[in-house]
């Protein structure tokens, strides 16, 4: 659990399916742990679909409960399938109605980003000459 500072009304849920191994959690770990250090003053925490925990209304509630007055969902998805476009929305609603007063943004899935796009191109690019 990551406690939000005084100062800060703000945080973050990087938002990932899950999966039955826990091995499979290191890279959205290591991607937390990435975000939060370049943003000290802002709770900055993972959220599952499904599989494993914490879940998304979990962890809103306990940033929520901490302070913050804005929450923003950013989708660890590589692209905008089912989930992002469905069960995602749903969520959110879920948690606009059961927090009135909170503002609960997302945001496109990771993979739709263009410089995310350029750096896993960059990295298959790199393969070849390795």
């Amino acid at each position: 659990m990551h406690i939000m500072s005084q100062a800060t009304s703000q945080s973050l849920i990087l938002f990932a399916h899950g999966a039955r191994d826990p091995a499979w959690a290191a890279p959205f770990e290591r991607l937390r742990a990435l975000t939060q250090a370049a943003m000290p003053g802002t709770s900055v925490e993972l959220a599952f679909l499904e599989l494993m925990q914490p879940d998304l209304p979990s962890v809103a509630a306990r940033q929520i409960a901490a302070g913050s007055r804005r929450v923003t969902v950013i989708p660890v998805f590589l692209g905008q399938g089912g989930h992002v476009r469905r069960d995602l929305p749903e969520l959110l609603e879920q948690l606009r109605q059961a927090h009135p007063g909170v503002e609960v943004r997302t945001v496109a899935a990771v993979g739709e980003d263009e410089a995310v796009l350029q750096a896993i191109a960059a990295y298959c690019v790199g393969t070849v000459n390795s």
